[in-house]
């Protein structure tokens, strides 16, 4: 048996070409070490700010963590084997959290994408329809799930209401279909909730002979209407839920420029476009950051810069926050467990009865689905569900990088071994001369103590507060 030796080279080296899969280095990148260095302290200060209630949702901690877990091989990991030249190398495992881990939300991204391209939206032209709401809106929004989901029905009533109406052959009873994805961050990594929704340009009906599609025809007058009539009806709902007056209701009704509501239809994909609408999806279904924008502001890891993808209203590029800053915005952002990333509404929902036939719409094999690195097993495939992507395939559709490639001859690999057991997995990597613990988790950090200081005060009990060097007349006018 060959011995286990990992893939992982510097881009510049000998023999290493593009397309050779390299193993992620998690311990490497600022956001790693950044919750690394610093979580237990800012653990350790939430809870001493707010000693009697629960300042930390065990989902934050938790998701925390297991991100500090991703990818490093001392937890266990997989082994890639090529029977061609005997050439192997390791897998790490993924902690497979939705909140900040970069890599898994990546994956979930690409996964999202692949699935509704390949198995649920049907060659149709898409448009995308971005709804934002005014900041008195939005705490309510990222605080109350119930009252986020509301909303997004009546944006999206509105919608399909005016596609039936600009869908001439439609007949009344046609329906939409749509995949929507509430966003609850910024690009500043702020709180911001806003929904992105994925719309088919039509409206869907069936006869005797089939689903038919009715194209719709849009222009900037008809998205207007939707705007205000969302802006009059999420007021209303509001005020029916006790969170704003009347009197506050009718003042944000006569506020100009939209009221602080804003909606946005300009991106428009085409039906035989099937590589836009992948990226379209991509972007709805992003993670929370870039962790490319994120870099160290010098090498004392106290301050950390975050390159914004456009400029703040007030002309920023960039973000300078500490590392506990950076938690404090990160734990805001991760979102609560058992609720969905992504929804379906219209033919697309689960229930709804043209599902079936609009997804048989769509073609089996996909023309620029990216190619199969092995044979399937056959029993494997009649149980794997189509949402079920396996993991070389998203790296391949991501980076165009068949990563069960063998980087010697080229033959495909397979996975031989999954090794979880602690006293293997040391034995291995110590073999190989992988360091075996994971990264150590600093410790908290207490606020600085005077003794450790370089010049030490002293205060005299005895000083006579009354003797001055200069005698100063107090009747004088300053």
């Amino acid at each position: 048996m060959s011995t286990p030796c990992p893939v992982p080279r510097d881009p510049g080296s000998a023999g290493t070409s593009p397309g050779v899969y390299q193993r992620r280095r998690p311990e490497r990148t600022v956001p790693y070490q950044a919750v690394q260095e610093h979580l237990e302290t800012w653990l350790a200060r939430q809870r001493e700010a707010d000693t009697e209630g629960d300042p930390i949702p065990a989902y934050v901690e938790r998701d925390l963590r297991r991100y500090l877990e991703c990818g490093i091989l001392a937890y266990g990991f997989a082994r890639a084997y090529c029977d061609e030249c005997g050439h192997d190398f390791l897998i790490a495992f993924s902690c497979k959290g939705r909140g900040i881990c970069p890599s898994c939300n990546t994956r979930r991204m690409a996964e999202t994408a692949a699935h509704l391209v390949d198995h649920v939206i049907p060659a149709v032209p898409v448009r995308q329809w971005v709804l934002s709401l005014p900041k008195r809106l939005r705490w309510h929004l990222h605080r109350d799930p119930d009252l986020a989901t509301a909303v997004l029905r009546l944006f999206l009533r509105a919608v399909e209401r005016t596609l039936l109406t600009h869908s001439k052959t439609a007949p009344a009873g046609a329906r939409m279909g749509a995949v929507s994805f509430i966003h609850r961050f910024g690009a500043a990594l702020n709180p911001h909730t806003h929904y992105h929704c994925c719309v088919t340009d039509g409206m869907f009906s069936a006869d005797a002979s089939g689903v038919r599609f009715h194209t719709s025809t849009l222009n900037t007058a008809d998205i207007q209407q939707v705007q205000e009539t969302v802006r009059q009806r999420t007021l209303r709902l509001f005020e029916r839920r006790g969170l704003l007056t009347p009197d506050e209701v009718e003042a944000m009704l006569h506020w100009s420029h939209g009221g602080g509501f804003s909606i946005d239809a300009s991106v428009r994909i085409a039906a035989d476009d099937r590589r836009g609408l992948e990226r379209l999806l991509r972007y709805c279904a992003r993670p929370v950051f870039a962790q490319k924008r994120l870099t160290w502001a010098g090498e004392d890891h106290d301050r950390l810069v975050y390159r914004l993808p456009k400029p703040m209203p007030d002309g920023r590029i960039t973000l300078y926050l500490t590392p506990l800053e950076l938690l404090d915005r990160l734990a805001k952002l991760i979102p609560q467990p058992r609720r969905h990333r992504h929804r379906y509404h219209g033919v697309f929902a689960p229930n709804a009865p043209l599902r079936a036939q609009v997804t048989a719409l769509l073609d089996d094999s996909p023309a620029d689905a990216p190619p199969t690195t092995d044979a399937p097993d056959p029993t494997e495939a009649s149980t794997r569900p189509p949402h079920a992507y396996l993991w070389a395939m998203l790296i391949a559709r991501i980076y165009e990088t068949l990563p069960l490639a063998c980087p010697v001859c080229g033959a495909t690999m397979r996975i031989i071994a999954f090794i979880t057991e602690t006293a293997p997995v040391h034995q291995i990597l110590d073999h190989i001369g992988e360091p075996h613990q994971p990264p150590p988790i600093h410790p908290p950090r207490g606020p600085p103590d005077w003794t450790d200081a370089q010049e030490q005060v002293f205060l005299d009990e005895d000083l006579d507060q009354d003797r001055y060097e200069i005698e100063f007349d107090q009747r004088l006018s300053w």
